[in-house]
């Protein structure tokens, strides 16, 4: 008994200190008892303030008939709608706009801010600044986001009914079923992250290799990949806050 309390005592220091590993360096900021990730929120505060300035300046001096800016934004809103309306549906869909669109928005500003601002070249006391969404915690964040809006709206609408499509079409698929819902952040996450990363690992060794001209159209590839990541995010949250909203007696 005794020798079992030890052994379970050392796997327990092990798990701590597997937890307690990182990749690379970090930038932390003390705050009472919890640290912020400091290289994380620097650049997302930057993305977020860009993307407002880029709202501000193109919805300030609204025209009947849209011209540069505007009509710009009005081919954004219409772009963003269309992936709401297809994967939500006809009637359901307007109320989820801003939540699809705030997250394509916000993925491809990041991505973008990877693949393209030599964040490099600022020096930081530890680390260094990168991508948002080159860090697990930010597109952990971003998936649970979405599962709790997919929650949400099949609550809103069928209220406990919603559980009922756990059973269906029978209660023998519970236990798929229920691990169909955690199955379905990690896949978000892990295939927003773990594409951020490669490319950025891809551009930086080919920059190393060949510094001049090689790396050009990998960072352009870069750019429609991100593009990519970011269009699947959103669409496969569309897609869940879709099925979420179904009623319960329909899924066959």
């Amino acid at each position: 008994m005794y020798q079992d309390s030890i052994d379970c005592i050392d796997n327990t220091s092990i798990f701590l200190n597997i937890s307690s590993v990182e990749v690379g360096q970090h930038l932390y900021w003390q705050l009472g008892n919890y640290q912020v990730h400091g290289q994380v929120f620097i650049v997302t505060w930057l993305i977020v303030f860009v993307l407002l300035g880029i709202a501000f300046i193109g919805t300030r001096n609204l025209q009947r008939i849209p011209e540069n800016s505007q009509n710009f934004m009005e081919y954004l809103l219409e772009f963003l709608q269309d992936i709401a309306k297809n994967q939500i549906g006809e009637n359901e869909y307007r109320a989820w706009v801003p939540y699809v669109a705030t997250i394509f928005l916000f993925i491809l500003g990041s991505n973008w801010a990877g693949a393209l601002i030599p964040w490099k070249l600022i020096q930081l006391p530890e680390g260094e600044l990168a991508a948002p969404t080159n860090d697990i915690n930010t597109t952990v964040a971003l998936a649970l986001m979405t599962s709790f809006a997919y929650f949400y709206a099949g609550l809103r609408k069928n209220g406990l009914g919603y559980f009922s499509r756990y059973i269906e079409p029978t209660p023998v698929l519970l236990p798929i079923n229920i691990l169909e819902d955690f199955t379905k952040p990690l896949s978000l996450s892990f295939r927003l992250f773990g594409n951020v990363l490669a490319d950025e690992l891809v551009v930086s060794v080919f920059t190393l290799l060949v510094p001049i001209l090689i790396p050009l159209p990998v960072m352009i590839l870069g750019l429609f990949a991100s593009s990519i990541q970011a269009l699947i995010f959103s669409t496969l949250s569309a897609a869940y806050i879709g099925e979420a909203l179904e009623g319960h007696g329909e899924h066959e």
